[in-house]
This record gives C-alpha cells, structure tokens and sequence, in this order.
C-alpha cells in the first residue's frame, strides 16, 4: 500500500542543492491517504488507551508490561507493518511504518521499547536474513512473541562502530562461532530474545549474527541508570563464549557494516518523526499553560516573549514535519521503481536518501531539544518539577541527540556524502560550482521578482544554494580526498543544507497548501515560512563565512566574501509580528495548529 501517486519524477537524494523542486513535486502530510490515517488513528488509540494508563508501571521498568503491551500492540498489526506477509507481517510501505511510530510515541520509554523492536531489532532480518532465517524469526517478532534488541555500540566503540573489539571465532567442528565481548547501551537489553549482534570474525571481519537470549555464554547486567527514558530497558550484553551456530550468521562474513549503516538510515526516520511528534506535542501542552497561568493579573500568554517562544516552538515543529513527509515522498516514490520483494534493492533505493535521513535525524532531534527546554523555561519554576510534564520531556528528549548516530557525526555525513558523490561524478557539485565560478566573474544584474507569495524567499532559497555550493566546491578544491579532516567545515556546511532543506520544504508544501485552501486559509503556514527562511539566511551567511574564513585568506576572502554579499541580499521582515500572529492563533485553539 502506498498514498504516493507514482506519477512524479524521482527525485534522488540531495538533489534539492542543485535543482528547484515544485510543490508539485513534494509529498506532505495533507496527501495522506485514509488507509494511512487509518493506520494512524489506531496506533494513536492503542497509545492513549492502553499505554497511558499504565504510564507509571512502565516508567518503574515492570518489564512484563512493557511485554504485554507489545503483544497487543502485535494483536493490532502495529509491530508487523514492515514484515513481509509470507512471514507473518503486513508488507506495507514505509510511510505505513513511520504514521505508525508518530502515534505510537505518547510514552516515550515505550516508544523506545517500540522503536527497538520493530526497526533495529527486526528489520537486519527482513532485510538480510535468508529465507530459513526469516522463517523462523519474523512471525514470532511480528506478535512480539519474541521481543528484538540491536547491539551494536561498546565502551570503546560509540560513533567508531567498526572500531568494536567483540569477536567471534568458528569452533573446528565448524557447527558454532564462539563470541566474546559486552554490547553497552542496548535498548530491550533487560528482557529482549533475539539481538542482532556485531562482531569481528577471525578478529577483522565486522559481521553481524543473529544470538538468542539463550544460547550458552549470553548474559545481560542490570539496567543503566539513565537521565530519561526511564522505563525503557538499556543494559550491557555480555558474551562469555557465547555458542552462537553458524546458521545464524545474518549477510556475509566481512559485510556487517551493510547492515549496521543501512538501518540506521530507517532508524533515523522514525527518530526524526516521533521527534517532531514529540515537539508539537509539547508545544500544545506549553500553549495550554500559558493561557492558564496568569502573572501580572493577565495570563503570560499574553507576553511578548512568551509568544515568541511559543510562535518558535510551532515553527521548528511545522518545518521538520515538512521535511519528514517530503523525505518520505521522495523514498517511496524511488521505492515503486524497485521489486520490494527484493528487500536489499529496496534497501538500496533508500540508501539514495541518506543526506536526507542524516537531515531529519540531527536536525528534528534539535528542533524537538528547543522545544522542551523553552516548553520548561514557560513552565518557570513548576517545569522544574517532576510534578509537571515537561520536567520528564526534556530528561526524555536528551537522548534523540545522541542515539542513531550522534547529530556530529550525522553532520560528518549530510556533507561528506554530497563530496563523495561529486568525487565519483553521482552528483552535479563539479558543474554546477564550476557555473558558479563563470557567475562570479561576471556583472550582476537586479531581477524583478514575480507577485507570488514567496518570490522573496524564493530568490534567497536560490542564492542560499550557491552559497553551498561555494562552500563544497572550495572544500573539494582545497582538501581534495582529506575533506574529511575538517570536521568544522564540513559541519558549517551541514548546518547550511539542513537549513536550505527546511526552508524550500516549508515553502513547497505552504505553496501547495495555498494552491488548494487559498492565502487566507494558511496565514500561519505562511508566517511559519517566512519566519524560518527570514532567520535561516541570517544563520546561512554566518556559517558561510566561517567556512570561507577557514579556507582562503587575502585578496581571495575578500572576494569569495563580495560574492557572498551578493548572495545573501534580503529585506527581512518583520518576525515580531508574524510570530505574535502565530502565537495567538495557537493560544485561541489552545494547541500547537500549523
């Protein structure tokens, strides 16, 4: 099943540097189909009614809830949604998936319980395992008879992954691969049956393995003491000679990091959406307040710098949301042009996409971190207070920074990426900066605007592009294959294409909004866009120059920073007022309403 019409042009991943999408183009939450809300609706129904209430048995880590609640969660076919139906699953489509973890994210110990389970957990097996393998594990995974871990990370091997000293030799009967080494951080750890482990064969080969709960020299330490997601289990897997049989070596010898890498990137999807979940979330839950809360004899929703946080949180909220869908749209769409039986040309289809995936991981996680702590700061003194919810959402939200690859390294990625492809000529960095430099040389000429609602930004959306593009382009000229030595570069440049991301994402699907309800219907989705694209070229020309400073000096500097001023050219406009509008907009509907 899938809600995208396949009648679009595929767009490949990182595309939108060097190229102008159209709203047409774009797939947002408004284009999802009633079979996916359906989805939607009962996930969101499963959270409220059945995990809410047992919010305080889940957060005192009573596991055999957290169980239970898997099963029915498996009854409803939210756990079976990327299994394929010869193994006992739904075999929908990715979007099916990601509604789901939107509605399953109310709790966030149990969304992580989830999020383990039906992803890390299961998905190395649908997309690698063999067929006997997939025999045997998918239909008990799809109905949480057993319950599924990832282990990946050890003490000495976080963001390094293939750095993991865990081994694994095969026995001379050649039935057995002994494994030796602690997993660290795994979540389900506590009550998993089925881990997907990392290890070394012959102590080089980075392979992945299939090890039950059960098998000889498997143990787990007691849970870690964490700052949030207190009712999820995350404990140490220990492998003491572990006695794991051969049949359950998961892909090929050597090929481990296949596996490790590729799941992350769906891994950083639904982190990204029960992210943006969480930020609207707590936005309502803020708005709510400060109407309630009075201060002065008048509620502090009425305050100017309330407003301003509240307008703010709703804007990162609408902007990632639009990232996500369009991301999403453009995976599946790629998707149709592939056999989905075939799980690893799927997989290969949303490799495609990992600037993007690497785009909504780091920067939702950030978006949602700004929300719960200024969601704290309108709370004052009582958000301080485990009494009120926003205490446990920040604790909570800390985490989003860190797992599925830490927001520095996914950072290393969006702009690494973009330079590996132009090396192997998958990309148009080379041409188009070479475009640029004949620009450069050249007079500029003022344009006129057309009349529509965003030529303004528009044009700014254009020109921030080629500030990219001068950025990469130097750094290729410069460091050629040592790129990747300049990590502070490298991130200026990363922050720049997440901002340039979420700038034309908001535009698209605002336009696309008002082509269907008129500008009157979607005064806040326009003040949202303007907002964000307003401040995101004030941050752009900030890390542009950075990133110039860092590479050219002299006559050089001065005239990559000429070329930059005319790049950057933008009237601002008034963002007091237009988030003053946004805010009470929200404060009337008394919730988060983009």
């Amino acid at each position: 099943m899938s809600s995208v019409a396949h009648s679009k042009k595929v767009l490949r991943g990182g595309s939108f540097v060097f190229e102008d999408h159209q709203p047409e183009d774009v797939f947002t939450p408004e284009d999802i189909s009633d079979e996916h809300r359906l989805i939607g609706q009962t996930a969101y129904e499963f959270s409220e009614k059945e995990v809410l209430p047992l919010d305080a048995e889940i957060e005192k880590k009573n596991y055999q809830v957290h169980r239970e609640l898997l099963k029915k969660a498996g009854e409803l076919g939210l756990l079976s949604i990327d299994i394929p139906e010869q193994y006992g699953g739904a075999g929908l489509d990715l979007l099916s998936s990601l509604v789901a973890s939107e509605n399953m994210s109310l709790q966030s110990s149990f969304s992580g319980t989830v999020g383990a389970h039906t992803t890390i957990g299961t998905l190395p097996i649908v997309y690698f395992g063999n067929d006997e393998q997939k025999e045997r594990y998918l239909p008990k995974l799809a109905t949480a008879e057993l319950v599924g871990a990832y282990c990946l990370t050890e003490s000495g091997s976080g963001s390094d992954a293939l750095a993991a000293k865990t081994t694994a030799t095969l026995t001379a009967d050649g039935k057995h691969y002994i494994l030796n080494g602690q997993k660290m951080w795994i979540t389900n750890g506590g009550f998993a049956d089925v881990f997907i482990v990392f290890a070394k064969v012959d102590g080089d080969k980075f392979t992945a393995f299939i090890v039950e709960r059960n098998f000889p020299g498997v143990s787990t330490s007691p849970d870690e003491h964490k700052m949030g997601l207190n009712g999820s289990s995350t404990c140490a897997v220990n492998l003491d000679n572990a006695q794991v049989p051969v049949e359950n070596l998961l892909g090929d010898i050597g090929k481990g990091h296949l596996i490790a890498f590729n799941i992350l990137n769906i891994g950083r999807l639904k982190l990204g959406v029960s992210s943006i979940a969480g930020s609207k979330r707590v936005t309502s839950i803020a708005t709510e307040y400060a109407k309630q809360r009075h201060q002065f004899g008048v509620p502090i929703a009425s305050f100017g710098l309330i407003k301003h946080k509240l307008a703010e949180m709703a804007i990162k909220s609408y902007v990632g949301e639009c990232m996500m869908y369009r991301t999403v749209g453009m995976i599946e769409e790629m998707m149709a042009t592939v056999d989905r039986n075939l799980p690893k040309e799927a997989l290969k289809a949303i490799e495609d996409y990992a600037i993007e995936c690497s785009i909504i991981k780091a920067a939702c996680s950030e978006y949602l971190a700004y929300c719960v702590d200024e969601a704290v700061q309108v709370f004052g003194g009582n958000g301080y207070s485990s009494d009120y919810p926003v205490e446990r959402a920040y604790r909570d939200a800390r985490i989003a920074r860190i797992y599925e690859g830490t927001n520095e390294i996914n950072r290393l990625i969006i702009a690494g990426q973009f330079l590996r492809r132009a090396a192997k000529g998958e990309n148009k960095l080379f041409a188009v900066a070479k475009q640029l430099q004949e620009e450069m040389l050249s007079p500029s000429l003022p344009e006129e605007l057309p009349e529509t609602t965003f030529a303004a930004e528009r044009a700014a959306l254009t020109n921030c592009k080629k500030a990219i593009i001068a950025v990469l382009g130097s750094a290729a000229l410069k460091y050629r294959d040592k790129a990747s030595d300049q990590q502070e570069i490298l991130g200026a440049a990363s922050d720049m294409i997440m901002d340039v991301y979420g700038m034309e994402s908001a535009i698209l699907r605002t336009e696309k909004l008002i082509a269907a309800r008129g500008e009157a219907s979607c005064v806040n989705q326009i003040d949202a866009t303007r907002v964000f694209a307003n401040d995101a070229i004030q941050r752009l020309e900030a890390k542009a120059k950075t990133a110039l400073a860092a590479m050219s000096e002299g006559d050089e500097l001065r005239m990559m920073m000429g070329v930059l001023r005319r790049y950057m050219k933008y009237t601002p406009i008034d963002t007091i007022a237009a988030r003053r509008r946004i805010a009470d907009a929200m404060v009337e509907a008394g919730k988060y309403n983009l």
